[in-house]
């Protein structure tokens, strides 16, 4: 389900114990309640999945979703 509202771009960091990646997600700031841009489900899942790939250290993959940093 979308939420209504202005879809706007942001850059999240995911940090790992070996990796910090940089994505970019969309981003909503609902009608209802535009005080605060607030993430859909798809782009939570999309977050979670980085994180996963780069606990196994799957750079490769990571590379391209986003910006990859090895600590």
């Amino acid at each position: 389900m979308r939420i209504a509202g202005q879809r706007i771009k942001r850059t999240r960091l995911i940090q790992t114990e070996k990796y910090v990646v940089a994505v970019e997600v969309e981003m909503v700031i609902p009608d209802e309640d535009p005080s605060e841009p607030c993430l859909e489900s798809e782009s939570v899942d999309l977050l979670r999945e980085i994180k996963e790939h780069a606990e196994r250290g799957d750079v490769a993959w990571l590379i391209e979703r986003g910006k990859v940093c090895a600590r």
